[in-house]
């Protein structure tokens, strides 16, 4: 369940991910070199987790 302030806010990101790839071409490298960019400069700390290895799934039992 999603209220209209929601759709607003997912919208309004969707609008300012499309404007900043256009604004380089849609290119990957320099996308994610400006968002890194833009991540140092910002001064904020930013939260680096090690990834997690696979994890065992219980089989369900046959009863």
């Amino acid at each position: 369940m999603t209220s209209e302030c929601d759709d607003e806010i997912i919208e309004e990101i969707r609008r300012r991910r499309e404007a900043h790839a256009e604004s380089l071409g849609y290119d990957l490298k320099r996308i994610t070199e400006d968002l890194q960019r833009q991540e140092r400069e910002s001064g904020t700390p930013v939260v680096k987790r090690a990834p997690r290895g696979p994890q065992r799934v219980a089989k369900p039992s046959s009863a």
